[in-house]
This record gives structure tokens, C-alpha cells and sequence, in this order.
């Protein structure tokens, strides 16, 4: 029954948060984050069995029909729902929780090469756009959202919104009164005044480059009525005595 209550979350989740998803037969031919998610139940559960060689194989072959690859020691909760999916990398030591939306191209990678935890945390509900990176051991609070093609390798607390490359935290989420507090930003705060300066810089150099002709022709003008002075007269030869 328990298998049997998660196959329903797993396709319940994309009736709620896909708004492409039509009626059961297609869902159920027709997506591969829910093809992939089930599938990686099995190589899972043959990795915690420590059956060597065997979850590997249906992790490859997984990759190889759905274009999602999810690492059979990675522990996924329920509610996932993969959209789209093509080039979703989750690596083997990812912890996802329940309720999370991933979109296409995301990677949850590592940067060590020692059998240790190396890869992403995330916690309950959080969303990660399409294109997203999150890069080693860090962990993602409940509720983040975290922006198309940002590149997050510091750990990100609960009810944020992460955006850039480096990821930044833009705004965070009161949970208790659902409001929206932007953080203080210096670094975007000086791009910014940046790029006013540069437009007013722009802006001046188009006033002068207009000028110039006139100012030319000014310059041309008065030279032409300036009296020319007479050339110095040729000295006379002298007498020869």
C-alpha cells in the first residue's frame, strides 16, 4: 500500500503543478519526471540492498529514455515532480525533500571526489528553475525558490529567493504574514549606479558628438577671415664693388 500511495503523490503532483497535464493515460505515457521517479524507486531500492552493478543499470537505462539522471544512492522524497526534465543531473549523495519542483537542465552536483557527502540538501517545497546549479555539500532551506541558470554553492536559508551567478539571496519570505522583505544588496546597489553613470556618460558624449560639425565649420569660418600676413621680402643683392 505504501508503494502504491506514493505512485498516486507522484501523479497527483503533476495534476497540481503542471498545467499542461491533460488526463491519465497521458501523464502516465507522457512524462518522464514520473517515469524517471519511478524508476529511480527501484535502483534505490536495489542500493540499499548493496546489489552491486544492478542500480546502476536501471539508473543508465532511465537516463537513457527519460534524459533524467538520478544517481541510485540519492534520496528523494515524495512529491517530486520533475518537469520537462531533459539534462536534470541529481548526484549520488542529494537529499531532496518532499514537495520540491525541478525543472529542466538543473544539476545537483558535487565538488569533492571523496566518498563523503558532496552534493545538495534541499528541504520541503523548494523550487529550482530551469537551467539551476547547486554545487556541493550545502543545504537549501524549506520554501527557496531559486531562479533560472543561478549557480548556488553557499547553503541558502528557509522562505529565500535566490537569483544570479553567483546565486545571491534577493528577497526573503515572512512566513507569518506572507510578506516580501528585499534584502540590502551594496554589490547590485553598485552596478546599478554603474550603469546610470555610464548612461549619463553616453548620453553627454551624443550631445558633443551633434556639436561637432558646427563647431568645425566655426573654427573653419574664422580661420578664412583672419588676414593672411604678407610673405617677408626677398632680401636685395648686394652691390659688387
Amino acid at each position: 500500500m505504501g508503494l502504491l500511495h506514493e505512485l498516486r503523490r507522484d501523479i497527483q503532483v503533476i495534476y497540481e503543478r503542471d498545467p499542461a497535464a491533460a488526463n491519465l493515460v497521458e501523464v502516465l505515457l507522457t512524462s518522464p519526471g514520473l517515469h524517471a521517479r519511478e524508476l529511480h524507486r527501484l535502483a534505490h531500492a536495489l542500493w540499499r540492498l548493496h546489489i552491486p552493478v544492478l542500480p546502476r543499470l536501471v539508473s543508465h537505462f532511465s537516463r537513457w529514455v527519460t534524459g533524467i539522471e538520478i544517481h541510485p544512492g540519492a534520496r528523494i522524497g515524495s512529491g517530486l515532480l520533475i518537469d520537462h526534465g531533459m539534462g536534470v543531473v541529481i548526484g549520488e549523495t542529494s537529499e531532496v525533500g518532499d514537495d520540491v519542483s525541478i525543472f529542466q537542465g538543473v544539476t545537483l552536483g558535487g565538488t569533492s571526489t571523496q566518498k563523503k557527502k558532496r552534493h545538495p540538501t534541499l528541504g520541503n517545497r523548494v523550487v529550482v528553475g530551469a537551467g539551476a546549479h547547486l554545487i556541493g555539500a550545502i543545504t537549501i532551506g524549506d520554501d527557496v525558490k531559486i531562479g533560472s541558470g543561478s549557480v548556488v554553492v553557499t547553503s541558502v536559508p528557509s522562505h529565500a529567493t535566490v537569483v544570479g551567478v553567483p546565486g545571491r539571496i534577493v528577497a526573503l519570505r515572512n512566513p507569518d504574514d506572507d510578506t516580501l522583505e528585499k534584502l540590502p544588496d551594496p554589490e547590485w546597489d553598485f552596478m546599478q549606479s554603474v550603469q546610470a553613470r555610464l548612461a549619463e556618460l553616453e548620453a553627454r558624449l551624443t550631445v558633443l558628438e551633434a556639436q561637432a560639425p558646427a563647431h568645425a565649420a566655426d573654427t573653419h569660418h574664422d580661420a578664412e577671415s583672419t588676414p593672411k600676413p604678407n610673405p617677408p621680402a626677398a632680401p636685395q643683392p648686394s652691390a659688387v664693388l
